[in-house]
């Protein structure tokens, strides 16, 4: 019974590490993913105070909506 008891418990220890070492790599994607994003956001920032910087806030107010 002994035997058994540890080839069951070897077995388990053995699909947790296969487990553990999946999880880590999604959690390692994951976090490119994230640092991808963070750059993008940060790059469409720019972007924009760049475009907005080019632009009087005097214009937007006296200019015609689309409309007229």
């Amino acid at each position: 019974m002994t035997e058994d008891r540890f080839i069951d418990l070897e077995t388990r220890l053995a699909h947790q590490d296969q487990l553990l070492d999946e999880l880590n790599d999604v959690v390692t994607q994951q976090q490119e993913k994230i640092m991808q994003l963070e750059d993008l956001c940060k790059s469409l920032i720019q972007r924009v105070r760049s475009a907005s910087d080019g632009v009087p806030v005097d214009d937007l107010a006296d200019e015609r909506p689309p409309h007229y």
